[in-house]
């Protein structure tokens, strides 16, 4: 069976006395790929940093490879990209990865291997500043697999991409998957469900599923995720 990387169990968030994520359940497995997706705030991103451990939660547990949530022996184990790109823009690609590398103390070997993973070799000499708003977002991603992490957490990060980039970025992170990675990534694009290995699918700080695509799709009887969504939302309305 394969080990799950994070679990959380009644999982509760609330901000100015308002709910925004509401006793979920759900699990990432080691070694996969699952998609959340769900409209523009309904409460992704605070889930994801609640996983990550920047978000305080107001009730329930979130446990991390074994570990609670934001634990300092995560420290170097969780990748976390944000939607916004958490580079330094007057540096090269190679000056930012060899900057964070030292940071994090892992091997300056890494810094080639991650512009490599992240297919930026031919961009690894260029200003930040220059590049795409894609390329710099693919930098972030390398950053983030300096340290090798165990979990890859990824907000929105197809976002604005074009439509080659963004299966590029799919192949890359079934990639690290299939070398033992959890990835949990966020997406508001319902036809990227179908890239994923499971999904979580929310409405208003809400799981209205855990499935695999396949399994969803068989249970509502939709021709695609966003008509299962849909049939979701009628059922619970």
């Amino acid at each position: 069976m394969m080990k799950n990387a994070v679990v959380a169990r009644r999982l509760c968030v609330t901000r100015g006395g308002n709910p925004v994520l509401r006793d979920l359940d759900f699990e990432v497995a080691a070694g996969s790929v699952t998609g959340l997706l769900g409209p523009s705030g309904c409460g992704k991103t605070t889930l994801m940093r609640a996983v990550i451990g920047t978000q305080r939660i107001t009730g329930g547990t979130v446990e991390v490879l074994d570990e609670r949530a934001a634990a300092p022996a995560l420290r170097h184990r969780v990748g976390y990209v944000s939607q916004a790109p958490s580079v330094y823009d007057d540096l090269t690609v190679r000056e930012n990865l060899r900057f964070f590398a030292r940071v994090l103390g892992v091997p300056r070997e890494r810094v080639d291997a991650c512009v490599a993973t992240v297919a930026l070799g031919d961009h690894a000499d260029r200003v930040v500043a220059r590049l795409s708003g894609g390329q710099r977002s693919r930098v972030s991603l390398a950053v983030a697999l300096l340290g090798e992490p165990d979990l890859l957490v990824l907000d929105e990060p197809t976002v604005g991409l074009d439509p080659v980039l963004r299966v590029e970025l799919w192949s890359t992170f079934h990639r690290l998957a299939e070398a033992g990675a959890a990835v949990l990534v966020s997406s508001h694009v319902m036809d990227e469900a179908a890239r994923c290995d499971r999904l979580l699918l929310m409405r208003e700080g809400t799981l209205l599923a855990d499935d695999a695509p396949a399994a969803l799709l068989r249970r509502t009887g939709a021709p695609d995720v966003e008509h299962a969504f849909l049939s979701l939302v009628g059922a619970g309305a």
